[in-house]
């Protein structure tokens, strides 16, 4: 049953405080329940900064080079249903006044029907892609998969039949809390397969990097030097800050576009 929007508004107050929440998964109880009610199921992975490929990746020919965005346009083109939100609950909430509140996420298959169409609007796939290329201006991130939160929140009926596609920053990423989760929960959301973040020694130690940039708080200083952790999702955004571009990507697996894809696949139903 589609949410009401008084049921809307009631998240948007109750979000702020969503780490709080994050730390009761550490509870076992608890943390059980909030993974059956809330994150059963669930695969997410955040893309890659199409821009850190083309920048750091020499060793590829034009021909051959493979962008994060084409798992994007990949499912744009496969599903039948596209819904774009009025808004981003998240930023909206957070009252975010660094990135468009107005570019909500990107819904696809037919789970999208039982959404309220007060929330957003039923769209073409060229409105679709057109969206995600403002997102990419507004220097949003994306993240793509199956997320039962969604599907709770927004009241759809079947959830392997919703694939989320979010556009984030770093002020409101509802996954900026996977440090705080129980680590079972966190792993739901991780990087493209084969990919890694690495400092190289042009690092200074300016901190750039650890100014509000990472959405999982995987960066900081030790020893005046960028430090990145396990938690590093491989987004990108540090790579592109960086004023000694002293970070860099390792793509580790060349097929990580393909099996991005694959695991995709596998949990959502777009037919």
């Amino acid at each position: 049953m589609a949410r009401p929007l008084w049921f809307v508004k009631l998240l948007k107050k109750v979000f702020p405080g969503v780490k709080n929440i994050a730390k009761l998964t550490r509870f076992p109880i608890l943390g059980k329940l909030f993974e059956i009610l809330l994150f059963e199921g669930d695969e997410i992975i955040y893309l890659t900064q199409d821009s850190v490929i083309q920048i750091n990746q020499e060793i590829m020919s034009p021909e051959d080079l493979v962008l994060p965005s084409q798992v994007l346009e990949y499912f744009i083109e496969k599903a039948k249903y596209h819904f774009i939100m009025n808004f981003c609950i998240c930023r909206a909430s957070m009252k975010c006044q660094n990135y468009p509140i107005d570019l909500g996420c990107l819904f696809l298959g037919e789970a999208v029907l039982d959404i309220n169409p007060e929330l957003g609007r039923l769209v073409s796939k060229k409105e679709a892609l057109e969206h995600i290329r403002k997102c990419d201006k507004a220097g949003l991130v994306h993240m793509i998969g199956r997320n039962r939160l969604d599907k709770q929140w927004l009241g759809v009926n079947s959830g392997n039949k919703l694939l989320s596609i979010c556009n984030c920053d770093p002020c409101c990423c509802l996954w900026r809390i996977s440090p705080l989760l129980n680590p079972k929960i966190g792993k739901k959301v991780h990087k493209m397969p084969g990919l890694k973040v690495y400092v190289t020694e042009d690092c200074i130690g300016c901190g750039t990097c650890t100014q509000g940039v990472c959405f999982v708080d995987a960066i900081s200083l030790v020893s005046k030097r960028a430090q990145i952790t396990d938690e590093c999702r491989a987004c990108g955004r540090c790579i592109e800050i960086c004023p000694q571009h002293a970070i860099k990507l390792q793509i580790g697996d060349t097929k990580f576009i393909e099996k991005s894809i694959q695991k995709i696949d596998s949990i959502i139903d777009l037919n």
